[in-house]
């Protein structure tokens, strides 16, 4: 059987929620959040969070750190001699970002860290990509460090490109640890009088929750960095409707949700360490996708990498939100169910009216 070079389309509903407020140092403005989904019931559930968040004065945001990974693998004849090259390679930091500049106008050498098992060598390369995700930039980087340090160190032998030390689309706690992608924080306070009207519930119910089902929860389910109710709902209509690789939310979804009680309001904050995201490069000419970046102001003329980061603040707040109405609504027995039920009826409504 001959693989085809036909293509096709594959249509995915989308629509836009909110709008919703976000405050911080990068990002001060009211967006659309637009999320491809067959999940219909997140659409309200997100626009519940939005409109919640809102009412509660916005959403703060603010990017920890900004890093793309890949890690390449080498061995040596004995530890002995892969202990020296690793040695060696730390003194020539300066040479490595010179040839890696060579590579892209973009891409910039940050750091390197190292594992050595046995006679493997274990080379973890972190760059600064600009506004593109950055996957294919750091191969090519990557790629022009390999053959530099095979012509400087002979005794080596090639192994792979990618040792899956980066750690691309894999569950791991290196990524949370060392950083892949934006490391993106949002939070918000909300008024116990506000989370009573729009999300039905308290804000000791969900602090409880928080607790007992993303902590305890977790833990028994042996999930690693990651303390969440449905981080990937989000982010995969988000990642789907801005022309992203849907299969880092793998990674992109390992992250946590703090909530605590202020007074008798509820602080809710979600924490995503591994977003990666881009506003240039592979997925980003369709029309639809250009549409969604423009209107989310991420296609503006700034400075390398701003728009990349604007764009990855407002995937955290999408997620915020989400997570935000759907632990609300878990507070309550039944209503997940109830509402699920409702939306489906009513999209069965809907297609039964059009077919007629």
């Amino acid at each position: 059987m001959r693989w085809q070079a036909s293509e096709q389309i594959a249509t995915i509903p989308m629509r836009s929620v909110g709008p919703v407020n976000i405050i911080g140092p990068e990002v001060h403005a009211e967006v659309v959040l637009p999320l491809a989904t067959f999940e219909t019931p997140l659409w309200p559930s997100t626009h519940r969070g939005a409109k919640t968040c809102n009412q509660a004065g916005g959403i703060k945001a603010v990017i920890i750190d900004d890093r793309m990974t890949r890690s390449v693998l080498l061995e040596a004849p004995s530890i002995i001699q892969a202990y020296e090259v690793v040695e060696s390679l730390k003194q020539h930091k300066d040479i490595m970002q010179a040839i890696i500049k060579e590579t892209s106008r973009y891409a910039r050498f940050l750091d390197m860290h190292v594992q050595v098992v046995g006679c493997l060598i274990y080379l973890r390369f972190e760059f600064q990509t600009g506004d593109a995700s950055g996957h294919n930039m750091t191969t090519l980087a990557s790629e022009r460090l390999v053959n530099w340090i095979l012509i400087r160190y002979p005794e080596l032998d090639y192994v792979s490109i990618s040792g899956n030390y980066c750690c691309d689309k894999k569950n791991s706690a290196v990524n949370g640890i060392l950083g892949r992608g934006k490391y993106v924080v949002t939070e918000v306070l909300i008024p116990k009088s506000v989370c009573k009207r729009f999300l039905k519930t308290t804000p000791e119910k969900i602090v409880q929750l928080n607790i007992k089902k993303n902590l305890i929860g977790n833990i028994i389910a042996g999930g690693v960095r990651t303390a969440n109710a449905h981080f990937a709902n989000m982010l995969l209509a988000f990642y789907l409707a801005t022309g992203q690789d849907a299969a880092n939310i793998v990674e992109g979804s390992q992250g946590m949700v703090h909530a605590d009680l202020r007074g008798e309001d509820l602080y809710f904050s979600v924490t995503l360490p591994n977003l990666i995201v881009g506003t240039v490069g592979n997925g980003k000419t369709f029309d639809f996708v250009q549409e969604n970046l423009k209107v989310l102001g991420c296609l503006e003329p700034r400075e390398p990498g701003q728009n990349a980061r604007r764009l990855a603040i407002i995937a955290a707040c999408a997620v915020l939100c989400g997570e935000l109405s759907l632990l609300a609504a878990q507070t309550n027995p039944g209503e997940l169910m109830k509402s699920h039920l409702q939306m489906e009826r009513q999209k069965k409504l809907e297609e039964g009216k059009q077919s007629d």
